[in-house]
């Protein structure tokens, strides 16, 4: 493979490299307040369980309820975006390194006389 090829290639394995890092810092983010909000939602629908007054079942799912469990699945959806992105770009770098590595192979193969 010619230099200034191999050079490109890890430039923009590097640039891909450096959004995978990115995507990994949001994803733990992300997974900290999902953890959060998933006790929070669960706290909130114990409570509204043991509850009886229907007032105080309908504040409780208005002001915390309904809210926690709109950003729990939102966070849930976030995290599976994530974990696409960085699927996605990963076959970029295991594709790029492919590409390298058949061409080191021919390069480098012993030749074969018989």
């Amino acid at each position: 493979m010619e230099d200034h090829v191999k050079k490109s290639l890890e430039e923009w394995k590097q640039e891909i490299c450096d959004l995978l890092v990115e995507i990994d810092k949001e994803y733990e983010q992300i997974k900290l307040e999902l953890q959060v909000y998933s006790h929070k939602f669960s706290i909130t629908k114990q409570v509204i369980q043991s509850t009886v007054n229907e007032e105080m079942i309908r504040n409780i799912r208005e002001l915390y309820h309904t809210p926690f469990e709109q950003k729990f699945i939102k966070l849930k959806e976030d995290i599976k975006d994530l974990e696409e992105k960085k699927k996605v770009f990963q076959m970029f770098v295991d594709k790029i390194d492919k590409v390298k590595g058949k061409e080191e192979d021919r390069v480098y193969a012993p030749v074969q006389t018989t």
